[in-house]
């Protein structure tokens, strides 16, 4: 437990970032069931499944650029929208709405409230029916491509440029979220 940023740095590298890391590279295809608001963290936990199926209700939103800091510590959001979006949604801090998600193509498939379980329970047998290793290697290759895109380098820089933020809101405000 030592002063300074270290231990936060670590601490976080390891609940958020690692944590949704290994999340993303468990073999077995994963699914978010996404009803209502998915806020932050809860938008980190979805967008490392590799689909997403929400409720016609549900939005997204992260609005931690209101803190002074640059998203959430996983910093998929040129990934999952395109770059232009991707800085609209966060520069605004606006909610976006499951049927422009669905349009971005971060969501694929919606639900209402009622059928939502049952839906990614059909979703979820497909998927299962197909051999295992088939879907292992092809999920394997999806996140091999995305990372050699840079995926993976651009979160590890947007985590740095995270706690950049928090260091310096706690030497301005003396605290880490910027008075949020």
């Amino acid at each position: 437990n030592k002063p300074g940023g270290e231990f936060l740095y670590v601490r976080e590298a390891e609940a958020y970032l690692g944590m949704c890391r290994r999340w993303r590279d468990i073999p077995k295809p994963t699914i978010a069931a996404v009803q209502g608001a998915c806020i932050a963290g809860g938008l980190m936990l979805a967008w490392v499944c590799d689909l997403i199926v929400a409720t016609d209700d549900a939005y997204f939103s992260d609005p931690v650029v209101r803190m002074g800091i640059p998203g959430v510590e996983y910093f998929a959001h040129p990934y999952e929208l395109n770059p232009r979006i991707a800085k609209e949604f966060l520069f605004t801090g606006n909610k976006m709405g499951v049927e422009r998600a669905y349009q971005m193509g971060m969501v694929n498939q919606i639900s209402s409230r009622d059928t939502l379980m049952t839906d990614v329970t059909a979703l979820a047998t497909k998927i299962a029916a197909m051999p295992r290793l088939g879907l292992a290697l092809t999920k394997q290759a999806i996140n091999n491509v995305e990372d050699l895109q840079g995926k993976r380098q651009g979160m590890d820089a947007a985590f740095a440029w995270h706690h950049f933020a928090h260091a310096h809101n706690d030497v301005v405000s003396g605290d880490k979220l910027g008075g949020f």
